[in-house]
């Protein structure tokens, strides 16, 4: 399966395939710029800890200086506490196009005492609904938590402090499109109050502000397209390579008996929304449905 055209690179720019090291610890800037909002960026640790606050004015975000062809994307995470209804924070991968390619981890705040929502989401060639809403079984608030992307040939893979919450697998042969344009990771703090939070019906309560998430960890393995001036004959498919990238490895292919079993106890204990149930939007399943549980 070799990756769609990527139009918005076609002036010239080629990709040569680089690996991310990983590390227990680095700085920010190694892999990551402030995109938007930096009046409301906070470094702190020599710039290995990084707070995004929002007030009414403006949120923030920062992003990869790279995309990436397929890896093991982690993110650690303290979401906003007080009152945090309508405030969203987004940790996701997305592509540079039209019809773009996208994995989401959207934690959709609330209330103060009500719990707060994951949502995540798979765009691919343009197409999403495929939202699946998980209540976290602790406080995402109160202390750090790892919150990690699997992105390769064969499937994609949610984790929660390394538990599997959703499994999206590569259909294409059955006509599902799948994810396999370049990305690049996205991190942001938004006002979502038009639709985060009992879809959009409690607003955002303004004198909390400003809402606070923290981020740490910002080491990754991830196969890097590198734009370069000059011609070449490089194909963006190598990052499939699973000889050189250990995410590629068959024991990534499927989750294995143990992470299995940690999946199917939080379908049972803590999804409270699924668009392959939805038979209001979807009278008849998807068809990645049967294979994505």
């Amino acid at each position: 399966m070799g990756f769609c055209k990527l139009s918005f690179l076609a002036f010239l720019w080629v990709f040569a395939v680089v690996d991310v090291a990983s590390g227990d610890d680095v700085p920010f800037d190694d892999q990551y710029e402030v995109v938007w909002g930096s009046q409301h960026v906070n470094f702190l640790n020599e710039r290995r800890d990084v707070q995004l606050w929002m007030d009414k004015s403006s949120g923030a975000g920062f992003g990869s200086k790279l995309s990436y062809g397929s890896g093991f994307f982690h993110m650690r995470i303290k979401l906003p506490n007080k009152d945090s209804a309508g405030v969203v924070t987004a940790f996701y991968l997305t592509s540079n196009s039209n019809n773009h390619d996208e994995v989401d981890f959207e934690f959709l705040g609330n209330r103060e005492g009500k719990a707060i929502t994951l949502q995540t989401n798979v765009f691919a060639n343009g197409t999403g609904d495929r939202e699946q809403r998980t209540l976290l079984w602790f406080d995402p608030t109160a202390d750090f938590h790892t919150y990690k992307i699997l992105w390769n040939l064969h499937q994609i893979v949610f984790y929660v402090d390394n538990i599997p919450i959703r499994v999206f697998r590569n259909k294409m042969d059955i006509g599902v499109a799948y994810p396999e344009q370049a990305m690049k990771i996205q991190v942001s703090l938004w006002n979502g109050e038009d639709w985060a939070t009992d879809g959009g019906k409690t607003k955002t309560n303004w004198s909390h502000a400003p809402f606070t998430a923290h981020f740490q960890g910002f080491h990754f393995g991830a196969c890097a397209l590198i734009p370069h001036p000059s011609p070449s004959n490089s194909k963006i498919n190598n990052c499939h390579d699973n000889s050189k990238y250990w995410w590629n490895d068959i024991k990534y292919w499927n989750l294995t008996q143990k992470k299995q079993r940690q999946f199917e106890q939080v379908r049972q204990k803590y999804i409270n929304y699924d668009y392959c149930t939805d038979t209001n939007r979807h009278p008849t399943p998807p068809p990645e449905c049967a294979f994505n549980k």
